[in-house]
């Protein structure tokens, strides 16, 4: 707990109230009926579509249709800001519409910070093109060039002044031909009115109000609830059940088995028993009353304690070579100085605060799903191939989702609707619960690593050797698989800037993989950063050097890696690296711009220490510092951390100021409690009690973000912010402690 930050319950709700009945009370107040009111807006009938991304409506109302999830990241918003602006639209009449899971739209994955990095210049040429149909539709009225014709603020204006409105437009200009990409007028930056700018969530409101609508808030008529008791091992199986008690639950109204999964695992559903209700409460009553006999299979033998030492004893001894540059081993058996260190992080679940949940009904061979999906898509495949359709079958609409963090882009719980629907011929709700999501996740694999480093007579960095190991991601995708999909190793790794001749990549001996592994916010980058920034900082103390001032010196001068140049299966984030090159430049500055934000180098008190860390992740550099205190008795107190992001290109700058500060919470998380850990291949933990997110109590009194002002192209935000943290967190706690802490989470390491 943060001493500085003492809230309890009741203060936090007496203060509340202090501020108006409305948000203590307005949620009690809504009419019943508008709780459920729907899922997210839908086309209007009226809308008249100029192309894929925008309706035109007779009352003036412009349509933008959003083809990504909104999980708190403001995409919708965004795309309505890039949208609007090209198109000249009024802001206060415009409205987003969710788009289906439809192939039409492209890639609708919202994973890997991707959003707007590949879709910023289509969706601008989207509201380009829509402006340019107005016009075109306004000078045919008018009988006049179209280039003596003006758009602005939901209006054409012709040079004799004449003004007609988009709604008056709207019949016209959806029959105009768009036209080609090559001849659209883009806008250039400084003539901006949205993109760049912050304005607030078009969600906000409605979440506020609570009359958002969730994944779990759908309600259909006549719908059942499905809660599903899953093998407690993966590839468990049932061998028998008894659900005679269950049935006697008042609301039961069927016990149904869900089959087994086959390798690959891919998303398929886990298998087991679902109990279908009335209600919730009657379904997890229920639930807990099935006598269950399971065949645990093969994985029953994983316990993450010795698993733990088998991974690092791995990282101990030579491993395969993934990537090598001058000759490393002779440059550290030269070196005047040596340090080597060892790290590990644990499995870690994603643990968003709506836990999974989907809605389907099944008619005719055909089935209709509400989901939290992060990739619609995705449901459209699993459903289909569970349930032997055609995917142009299967129709999935997509709600608000509250979190998802990877966790949602994997649709078992689509399919598990979707498979019950069908078996029982009712309309089916399928609702995780908080232990159910925690112990069936697709958790983000566990790591050993080591560094080694060899140093000339002046601390200058000769050699770099970095080993990791970890159950990877493929085995999803191949029975067996222990060698990386290429990139895994991009993932912080492959891609350490530091200015040395000699530097080697290696993956240490062969690990299976006993549970299913997914990829949670930021993916690979939360060890890899955590050991190669924490490594940085020992190096620094190795040498007597300020850990600022050395991070520096070993990102060196300003240059480009051309990672391609290493071989094509380390193409960045699936980009071009002519498009996005890394630049230590801009990572270099990003340092230096937190260092002088956080005032580094002030004299402190006693007992606190400020640590620093800077990472390049899905294209964006992100450095953080930390300044925490630690009390004579090991208690640990963050007192605030800075954040400074390039983006590159930003479209709405409080939801990157946002995420930075969400990011950096969610690293705390890891870096604090959470873990999740294994006996008989079982988990262990099963809700927040004991798989520890952070608490109010528990983080900084301020996170301080600037975005740096960027003419480079777009690049990731959800997930860059998140991989600093905890190694500038675990540096700070060195500084105030001279305690090293080489190993998430913290917990006790404090005290020991």
């Amino acid at each position: 707990m943060n001493h500085y930050l003492d809230i309890n319950r009741r203060e936090f709700l007496k203060g509340s109230a202090a501020v108006g009945p409305g948000m203590v009370l307005g949620l009690q107040l809504l009419p019943a009926q508008n709780v459920f009111a729907g899922v997210l807006d839908a086309p209007s009938p009226k809308a008249l579509q100029a192309n894929l991304f925008v309706g035109l409506r007779p009352d003036g109302i412009v349509e933008i249709t959003c083809h990504r999830s909104e999980m708190g990241q403001q995409i919708r918003t965004s795309v309505a800001q890039i949208i609007a602006d090209e198109m000249d639209a009024d802001w206060n009449r415009v409205k987003v519409i969710q788009a289906l899971g439809d192939p039409a739209y492209g890639d609708q994955n919202t994973d890997g910070s991707k959003s707007i990095t590949t879709n910023l210049m289509r969706l601008r040429q989207m509201g380009a093109s829509a402006r340019a149909m107005l016009i075109q539709a306004a000078a045919k009225q008018w009988d006049v060039d179209p280039s003596s014709c003006t758009a602005s603020n939901h209006q054409v204006t012709h040079s004799s002044g004449k003004t007609i409105g988009y709604g008056d437009l709207a019949v016209a200009a959806a029959k105009e031909t768009p036209p080609a990409a090559g001849q659209l007028s883009l806008k250039p930056k400084p003539e901006w009115r949205y993109i760049g700018k912050g304005p607030k969530s078009i969600d906000m409101s409605d979440i506020l109000t609570g009359r958002a609508q969730y994944g779990a808030d759908v309600r259909i008529p006549d719908a059942k609830v499905a809660v599903i008791v899953r093998p407690p091992v993966v590839l468990g199986k049932v061998k028998s059940y008894d659900a005679k008690k269950a049935l006697q639950v008042p609301g039961v109204r069927r016990i149904a088995e869900i089959p087994a999964p086959k390798q690959p695992l891919f998303f398929q559903p886990l298998g087991g028993v679902a109990v279908v209700a009335d209600n919730t409460w009657s379904a997890i009553r229920a639930s807990k009353l099935l006598k269950i006999e399971w065949d645990k299979g093969d994985n029953q033998s994983y316990d993450s304690d010795s698993f733990k030492q088998d991974l690092l004893t791995s990282v101990r001894n030579p491993g395969t070579v993934k990537f090598a540059q001058g000759d490393t081993d002779a440059a550290l058996a030269n070196a005047a100085q040596r340090v080597e260190a060892d790290y590990y992080v644990p499995h870690l679940c994603q643990a968003p605060l709506e836990p999974p949940a989907a809605t389907a009904i099944y008619k005719d061979g055909k089935v209709e799903v509400w989901s939290t999906t992060q990739n619609p898509q995705s449901d459209i495949g699993l459903i289909s191939q569970m349930l032997g359709i055609d995917k142009t079958n299967v129709k999935v609409h997509v709600t608000l989702l509250g979190g998802a963090f990877g966790r949602k882009s994997k649709p078992d719980f689509s399919a598990e609707a979707a498979y019950l629907a069908r078996e029982t011929g009712l309309p089916i709700r399928v609702q995780w619960t908080r232990e159910d999501d925690i112990q069936h996740s697709y958790y983000q694999t566990v790591s050993a690593q080591r560094i080694e480093a060899g140093l000339d007579d002046k601390g200058g960095l000769t050699a770099f050797k970095h080993r990791t190991n970890f159950p990877v991601q493929a085995s999803l995708f191949i029975p067996g698989a222990t060698d990386p999909l290429p990139h895994e190793l991009v993932l912080g790794a492959h891609v350490t800037p530091f200015d040395t001749e000699n530097f080697q990549l290696e993956m240490g001996s062969s690990v299976p993989a006993k549970t299913r592994i997914g990829w949670k916010r930021s993916v690979h980058n939360i060890f890899h950063a955590f050991a190669v920034q924490s490594f940085a900082d020992e190096m620094a103390h190795k040498v007597g050097a300020d850990p600022k001032d050395y991070l520096l010196r070993l990102i060196g001068p300003d240059r480009v890696i051309n990672m391609v140049e290493r071989g094509p299966e380390f193409k960045p984030y699936q980009m071009l690296a002519n498009i996005y090159p890394y630049q230590t430049g801009r990572l270099r500055n990003v340092t230096e711009r937190v260092a002088d934000l956080s005032g580094w180098g002030r004299k402190l008190p006693k007992g606190r220490g400020m640590g620093i860390a800077a990472h390049f992740s899905f294209l964006s550099y992100v450095a953080t510092v930390v300044e925490a205190e630690v009390s004579d008795a090991g208690n640990l107190d963050i007192i605030k951390a800075w954040v400074v992001i390039d983006a590159g290109t930003v479209v709405n700058t409080d939801s990157v100021k946002n995420q930075c500060q969400g990011g950096s919470i969610y690293s705390l998380s890891y870096a604090l409690g959470s873990q999740i850990t294994m006996k008989e291949g079982a988990t262990q933990q099963s809700n927040f009690h004991d798989y520890q997110v952070a608490r109010m109590s528990d983080s900084p009194l301020d996170i301080e973000v600037e975005v740096v002002d960027s003419n480079a192209p777009p690049t990731g935000v959800g997930e860059p912010p998140t991989p600093p943290f905890a190694p500038a967190l675990c540096n700070a706690i060195f500084a105030a402690s001279g305690k090293r802490i080489r190993e998430l989470p913290i917990a006790d390491q404090l005290r020991s």
